[in-house]
């Protein structure tokens, strides 16, 4: 099994439940992206994500 790319905005939000976890990178990426957009405001770039975002496991 190969690694999953993973967004909990739960462990960082007490008012934001979502959770992501994917295998699939570019899945995890568009998935992610979609919901800071729409959620957060916030428009963050593929390196953004992974940088402050995104974690493997």
């Amino acid at each position: 099994m190969g690694d999953a790319h993973k967004l909990d905005c739960e462990a960082v939000s007490d008012t934001c439940r979502f959770i992501i976890q994917s295998e699939n990178e570019s899945e995890a990426i568009e998935l992610a992206t979609t919901h800071m957009k729409t959620v957060h405001d916030q428009d963050l770039s593929e390196r953004e994500l992974h940088e402050d975002h995104l974690q493997v496991v």
